[in-house]
């Protein structure tokens, strides 16, 4: 059993879209502007292709098990959302989408995981742990001295996970509505 990760391609979109909505849920709609789940994947798919927003695949890295597809990571530097999400918000508002408002996940100076989801054919094997590994090799090269994300009050094995990886709790977050906690990890 070989695990590798590779920064994704544009092709990897139609493969990247259920995870992200695997792990996103309704947050993808807001961030596509549709609300019937077909939609939701093939807009997911439009954002991946491009390059100026932080769904894009250049954002995004690919586990792969035996060659395999297994898992994904959305990983940016916390500065970049700003101007993305502004771009977000400009194809919402072109798209004729009702709500184009984007909450904030990041800071600026944190290294964000976005997104970490693995294909359920693939879970309980490391591929995650893998991932996160990843991530702080990331930081590293790139001088970051902090990664965060943001997760949900109620996931509590979630956050046992992050907690056992090193990351605390460090203030209160709200994304659409809804309670999170934003934790960081100082590596």
């Amino acid at each position: 059993m070989k695990i590798a990760i590779r920064q994704a391609r544009p092709t990897d979109a139609e493969e990247a879209a259920p995870l992200l909505i695997d792990a996103n849920g309704d947050i993808t709609k807001r961030i596509t502007g549709e609300t019937d789940w077909k939609q939701v994947e093939q807009s997911l798919c439009e954002l991946f292709k491009r390059d100026d927003n932080l769904h894009s695949y250049l954002y995004t890295y690919i586990a792969e098990l035996d060659g395999k597809f297994a898992g994904i990571m959305v990983l940016y530097p916390g500065e970049y959302e700003a101007e993305f999400d502004k771009n977000l918000s400009e194809w919402l508002r072109k798209k004729g989408a009702t709500n184009f408002d984007i909450d904030s996940e990041a800071l600026p100076g944190e290294l964000y995981i976005d997104t970490i989801c693995i294909n359920p054919t693939f879970r309980n094997v490391g591929i995650g742990t893998q991932l996160f590994t990843y991530a702080e090799e990331i930081a590293k090269q790139t001088g970051y001295t902090k990664i965060a994300l943001n997760v949900e009050i109620q996931k509590e094995s979630a956050l046992r996970l992050y907690k056992r990886l090193g990351y605390e709790i460090v203030s209160p977050w709200t994304i659409i509505g809804e309670p999170f906690h934003h934790m960081v990890k100082i590596i």
